[in-house]
Parts: C-alpha cells; sequence; structure tokens
C-alpha cells in the first residue's frame, strides 16, 4: 500500500456520516432543475438490477433524492439524447456518457482476458457487427435470439458475441427495452469527441477515485476503490494525484479520504425522509453502512424464504439523516403492502409512515396494507399512522 501523509483534518463520526448524506443526495436542498439527468451525473453510477417490487432500482435512485418524479420521466431522463450509456462500474450500471473514456481501462483489461467459458464460432462476432450496422439498434432477440434451449446461462451465439462486444466498447447498450438490452454501435451512440480510449489506466483510475470519493463524500480504501469495482491496488496507485485529501475520522479504524469540497462547508439542511433500494449507493458496501449509521443490512431476495429476517426486498428507511428501520414491500392492486416492517424504536413509526404513503402514491397505489410488524405493539400507531 501507498505511504499515508499525515491527516491535518480531523472528522468526527457525527460529521462524516453528514458529509456523506450531502454527498449522496439526501441533506439539503434537493437538485430538481437538474432532475434526473444531475442525480446521475452526481453519482456517477446507478445501479441496474432485475427485480421489480415498487419499481425498479434504477427507478427508485432518483424518486428517493427527487421525490415524485414520474417514471416515463425518469426512463427518458437517462436513455434520450446519448446522455447516458451502460457499462460494469459497482455492476451493471447507468453511466453519465461523459464518462466513457475514463472506462478505457476495464474495456483494454476486458479485451486481453479469457472469455468466460462461452466458445463463439469463427465469424459470429463480426456478423453482429454487420448486423448492428446495417439494422442497429437492436436487442438480443432481434439479433437472432438470445438464448439456446438449455439452461438460462446457455447464451446464443449472438448474445455472446454482442456481450463480448459490449464489454470490448466496439457495442454500447443505449437503452433498456422491457428490460432487454438495446445494443449499437460506439460509433454511432458514443458522440465523436468521447468515442476514444485515448486515457491511460492511470489517468483512468485517478479519475474514478475522484469520482467516487465525491460521490461518498468521505470514505475509506475499501469504501473508494468498491464504489467502481477498483482493486486495492489500483486505487493504491491513483490516490495521492486524485486531489482527494487524507482525512481521520474518529471511530472509524482505518485510514481515509475526502473530497476538499465537501469538507468547505458544514452539512446542513433538509433531511429526505425515504425507502431505500437495497442497490442505492447510498449503502452498496455493508461495512461502511454498518460503519456509518450502525445498520446493518442484507439484501434477503437470494437467501431461501425460511432463512429470511427482514423479507426478499427490504428496503431501508431513511430519515433525520438515520436509517431507523425497514419494510418489505410488495403490491396488490392498488394497494401497497407492507409484508414485514421492522422499526428500531417508536420513533420511527411516523418516518415510517410518511414514507409508506409517498411510495404508494408514487407507484399509483391509493391504499397501504401493514401485514407484519417485527414489534407488534407498535402495529397500531402505524396503522393510525397511515389513515
Amino acid at each position: 500500500m501507498t505511504s499515508l501523509p499525515s491527516p491535518a483534518i480531523d472528522l468526527s463520526a457525527d460529521e462524516a456520516r453528514r458529509i456523506a448524506l450531502r454527498a449522496q443526495g439526501f441533506l439539503g436542498a434537493p437538485d430538481r432543475r437538474s432532475g434526473v439527468r444531475g442525480v446521475l451525473r452526481h453519482l456517477g453510477a446507478v445501479q441496474l438490477d432485475t427485480i421489480s417490487v415498487l419499481a425498479r432500482s434504477h427507478e427508485l435512485i432518483p424518486y428517493a433524492r427527487l421525490g415524485a418524479v414520474g417514471r416515463d420521466t425518469v426512463e427518458a431522463a437517462y436513455w434520450t439524447e446519448t446522455h447516458a450509456f451502460e457499462y460494469w462500474s459497482h455492476a451493471a450500471c447507468i453511466l453519465p456518457i461523459e464518462e466513457w473514456p475514463h472506462f478505457a481501462f476495464r474495456r483494454r483489461a476486458y479485451r486481453t482476458r479469457p472469455h468466460w467459458h462461452h466458445d463463439l464460432p469463427s465469424g459470429a462476432y463480426d456478423q453482429v457487427i454487420k448486423q448492428l450496422r446495417a439494422e442497429g439498434p437492436l436487442t438480443a432477440t432481434e439479433l437472432g435470439g438470445a438464448k439456446n434451449k438449455g439452461e438460462w446461462w446457455d447464451w446464443s451465439e449472438s448474445k455472446i458475441a454482442v456481450e463480448r462486444a459490449l464489454m470490448y466498447g466496439e457495442v454500447v447498450c443505449t437503452e433498456r427495452r422491457s428490460w432487454k438490452r438495446v445494443y449499437d454501435l460506439a460509433e454511432r451512440a458514443v458522440p465523436d469527441a468521447l468515442l476514444h480510449d485515448d486515457l491511460d489506466d492511470a489517468e483512468c483510475l485517478r479519475r474514478l477515485v475522484r469520482l467516487a470519493g465525491e460521490a461518498l463524500g468521505v470514505g475509506t480504501r475499501a469504501d473508494i476503490a468498491d464504489y467502481h469495482r477498483l482493486k486495492g491496488e489500483q486505487f493504491d496507485a491513483a490516490v495521492a494525484d486524485s486531489g482527494l485529501v487524507p482525512v481521520t475520522v474518529r471511530g472509524w479504524d482505518k485510514p481515509a479520504w475526502a473530497d476538499p469540497k465537501a469538507l468547505e462547508t458544514t452539512p446542513r439542511g433538509r433531511h429526505r425522509t425515504t425507502l431505500l433500494s437495497p442497490f442505492d449507493s447510498l449503502i452498496w458496501e455493508r461495512a461502511r453502512t454498518e460503519r456509518i449509521f450502525g445498520f446493518t443490512h442484507r439484501l434477503e431476495a437470494y437467501v431461501p424464504k425460511p432463512k429470511r429476517i427482514h423479507g426478499y426486498f427490504a428496503m431501508p428507511l431513511l430519515a433525520g439523516g438515520r436509517l431507523l428501520g425497514r419494510v418489505d414491500p410488495a403490491r396488490e392492486g392498488s394497494t401497497l403492502v407492507a409484508r414485514q416492517v421492522s422499526l428500531d424504536s417508536p420513533k420511527a413509526v411516523a418516518p415510517m409512515a410518511q414514507a409508506l404513503r409517498e411510495a404508494a402514491t408514487w407507484v399509483g397505489c391509493d391504499a397501504v396494507r401493514v401485514e407484519r410488524v417485527d414489534r407488534p405493539e407498535l402495529t397500531a400507531d402505524l396503522v393510525r399512522a397511515l389513515t
């Protein structure tokens, strides 16, 4: 690891928490003029996921920060006017188009690594490129079918080829249509000024470390590296020239770095009360979430049902800058169903009711039904607060 300069700035754990909240867009007035695109630029990456309960995660991210922005508006903001592209960052993410040059290091790495376990017949790759050039943009189905007749991972030749071209950067995912990736040639989809791999790995990594530090406000080596899934040694090589400054955070047992702009003013303003997607970048990293909020959260969608504690898609409740509980939601017609509600204390009842009402209205529900509360003595209070 890099030898670390002695931090000149000492932060309390509470100051670090508030810096993190402001950096992620949850403290202070929301930037409604910049809207969804502003949220994307500010965060640098919005994770995609197949699960849709209230809405898909990439819709929940701007909702949590801006309020009830229309879901069609969200999709249009991401995918029109070559504003964004989908690529591998923290996971499969929507990324601002201006960051295309800074993922050149990852495209180069994909071009030199083994091609998973998928064999690709000679000519199949070139055929997909030829078809996209003649007919694109196209989904994998339109390219000839996404799957063979085997298990779900048994991709067709055209799907293997186009995904490989996506990783290499010759093809871009420009939108999702009925959750299917829509592919086009990078030469058409990426503005000419951005369509290059001119930046060397060191410059790409410096930029992504800086972006992650700005989006987090303050973080440890693991926090910042995890944001765009960089390796620890990549962070080490880039951090000194990234513009981030070393800080000490009381109660944190590891070195930290902060965005210098985040240190210029004290975080103030209104706190958002909202439900968070489990894939929200505020809570991406479990160790960070526990360190900052004293809150242990795990996505249980892939946990066998009998072993779940909080539910399939438990969404943490953020209120007053704290994580106060969680709810596992569902929809039945025009009713939002709180299948399981977990509340840390009686003080969480009112904000949970507020967050459930707002979420219900946003997704077009006109009622909320509570099925189970982990503290039964609070059930009546929550039901009352919802009426």
